[in-house]
């Protein structure tokens, strides 16, 4: 693709401008939180586009957002934690990708989605829920996102409930999370260019204009992300603990949603 080209608005005016507010409104939960850029994308957009069109540059923003969030966070990764999650990530996260190929993605994605939306719901309701640290934890908890994120692209979503249970502080929540996204867009990205393509896979992911997407669409993320990440600051332990249980709540209502949805437009 030339440099002409990809000067060429993807979309129509209106439908460009509406996808650049959803990015943006997407890049402030990023820059705050640490994770739910890509869950509140693809359900904003695929509003007025189909998803298979902006999903691969979705990848590419990602690893842009915790590249450009790296330097501000990275004194508060917790090690242990991000080691044996990228682990986890990186076994399960191919095999993910690889179920698509032969098992149908809406009735996993309501799964995963409901699972999601009940333990939030039953942290945020006050339930205690305290889990000793091991390697065994660490391990499984990066199996189990690493698995979800290659599935339903909801990894962010169960890694910070499991985090959540770890009573981790929320500076090393958020920068742990951050880390490991950049590492497991990083994985997703080649798994999903490496996989044949069939029915439900993503063999075709990496098109000519994944690059066009991600340039346009760039701006208004970075620039969210800069907002969100102005917001973080002052904001009390307690504070982020609701807050990011209540978008998670949100965020997995949104993918439950749109699975039912897909659900029941497949069988009618």
């Amino acid at each position: 693709m030339t440099a002409a080209e990809l000067l060429v608005p993807p979309l129509a005016p209106a439908t460009l401008a509406y996808s650049l507010c959803v990015v943006f409104a997407a890049g402030i939960v990023r820059g705050f939180a640490g994770f739910g850029f890509s869950a509140i994308t693809v359900a904003g957009m695929s509003l007025v586009i189909s998803p298979a069109l902006v999903v691969p540059a979705i990848f590419m923003l990602e690893i842009l957002a915790s590249l450009s969030q790296l330097r501000g966070i990275a004194r508060d990764v917790d090690m242990p934690w991000l080691g044996w999650l990228m682990l986890g990530n990186l076994i399960c996260i191919p095999l993910g990708v690889a179920l698509l190929a032969w098992l149908p993605e809406t009735p996993l994605r309501l799964l995963i989605g409901i699972l999601l939306m009940a333990a939030a719901l039953l942290l945020r309701s006050g339930a205690h829920v305290a889990l000793e640290p091991t390697r065994g934890l660490r391990l499984a908890a990066g199996l189990a996102s690493g698995f979800i994120n290659g599935v339903a692209a909801i990894g962010g979503i169960a890694v910070a409930v499991l985090l959540s249970t770890a009573k981790m502080a929320p500076a090393a929540l958020r920068a742990t999370l951050i880390a490991l996204l950049l590492f497991s867009d990083v994985v997703s990205l080649i798994s999903a260019a490496l996989m044949p393509s069939s029915a439900h896979a993503s063999g075709n992911l990496l098109g000519p204009d994944t690059l066009k997407w991600a340039l346009w669409l760039a701006p208004a993320m970075l620039a969210g992300i800069w907002w969100g990440q102005r917001s973080f600051k002052g904001v009390s332990p307690e504070q982020f603990r609701r807050q990011v249980l209540n978008l998670l709540i949100g965020l997995a209502a949104v993918s439950v949603g749109r699975a039912a949805a897909h659900f029941a437009a497949a069988v009618l």
